[in-house]
């Protein structure tokens, strides 16, 4: 009997499935045919989703020129300088070193972009777009990084087939892997600190809004690079003890970046590398900010097991990061980041499902997710121990 209805079930199943391809391939006939994207375009109803649909096509033609427009904008620092007052076509091409038509050109583009604000008298202010990101310098930081992600994919293919072997991220964030940072990969200590200083603010806020700390004594940031996100959150919860473990050259920065904050008698730091080195107890919740999506699976379970490991029974890990499958963030967490860690030459973004996985296999009991106020940039989930 049970095998019957089980039968009865499939053959339901295959059934709802060839009836959703048959629609899917009508519908798709049906788009692709030039007579009834005339008509769709000309019919009083369907004539406003023609045009969006139109209009969204174009945009994933033409994004890479969209984003060398708002690259071109951040290079030439155009939005501080429009910040205090809106400034004449003159001024803003003696501020780029541009002649005029050229600048206008820029202005012209910026302007269809919602960037930059026509407000007459050839003067020009920051538009929506503009001014958010003024507020956002940690968008402003990983808009110059992305110079590297522009070469790396000048041949997706290539990158997808595995062919590209000089990528510029990879080579970037390669001493990342390495137990001890030492001769050229010090170096590079600067600006890898410096770019995630300038955008771990608001994604902290997020986590904090988040999670409440209240119940834990101590917190333990895993990856925690120059301290940023304990800094945030020693002023949101002053009762915490606070450990930092990353690097020793990363960790060196961050143990000034704390002693000039007067925080030296509040954080521990801890030099080393997760994928050599045990983490150190005491804490009763660990965070993993932006870390695991940034590794394959076989480093991924050796961090978590490590945190496992670290924490005592009824411990809680949190983990922040860009996630795969979340309504509303796949241009994100999918084709962003997706193609962002295969240039890098490693990790890939996850579902909750997957993490989840992951997790139960590190030895954690069980996991929740939670909601952020802006889930593009980063999405929470919390295990326990």
């Amino acid at each position: 009997m049970f095998n019957a209805n089980a039968a009865s079930e499939k053959i339901k199943l295959e059934r709802r499935r060839s009836l959703l391809d048959s629609f899917y391939s009508f519908r798709n006939r049906l788009l692709a045919s030039p007579r009834f994207q005339r008509w769709a375009a000309a019919f009083p109803l369907t004539r406003p989703l023609a045009r969006r649909r139109a209009r969204e096509l174009f945009d994933l033609c033409a994004g890479f020129v969209y984003s060398q427009v708002l690259q071109a904008c951040v290079q030439l620092d155009l939005f501080q300088f429009l910040a205090e007052e809106p400034k004449t076509l003159a001024g803003i091409a003696r501020h780029c070193q541009l002649d005029e038509e050229a600048s206008r050109r820029l202005l012209d583009a910026a302007v269809a972009l919602h960037l930059i604000e026509r407000r007459g008298g050839q003067r020009y202010g920051l538009g929506i777009h503009g001014a958010a990101l003024l507020g956002n310098p940690g968008v402003i930081a990983m808009i110059k990084h992305h110079t590297m992600l522009y070469q790396d994919l000048t041949d997706p293919v290539a990158l997808l087939k595995g062919e590209k072997e000089d990528c510029l991220l990879n080579q970037y964030w390669h001493y990342t892997e390495e137990k001890n940072v030492t001769g050229e990969a010090t170096q590079k200590v600067s600006p890898y600190s410096a770019l995630m200083s300038a955008s771990q603010p608001l994604v902290a806020e997020q986590i904090l809004d988040g999670y409440s700390l209240k119940a834990h004594h101590c917190l333990l940031d895993v990856g925690g690079g120059d301290g940023t996100f304990l800094m945030t959150v020693a002023r949101r919860y002053p009762h915490l003890q606070l450990m930092h473990f990353d690097l020793p050259a990363v960790a060196e920065k961050a143990r000034q970046n704390f002693s000039d904050a007067g925080l030296g008698d509040r954080v521990t730091v801890h030099p080393g590398s997760f994928l050599t080195d045990a983490l150190p107890k005491g804490a009763d919740v660990i965070s993993l900010v932006r870390i695991i999506h940034d590794h394959d699976d076989d480093v991924a379970l050796t961090i978590l097991r490590a945190a496992y490991t670290a924490l005592p029974e009824g411990g809680r890990l949190i983990l922040a990061e860009p996630m795969s499958g979340i309504a509303g963030t796949e241009p994100m967490a999918d084709a962003y980041f997706g193609f962002y860690l295969l240039a890098m030459g490693r990790g890939r973004p996850r579902t909750v499902s997957r993490l989840g996985e992951l997790l139960s296999q590190a030895g954690f009991s069980g996991y929740r997710t939670l909601p952020t106020r802006i889930p593009l940039q980063t999405s929470l989930l919390i295990a326990s121990k």
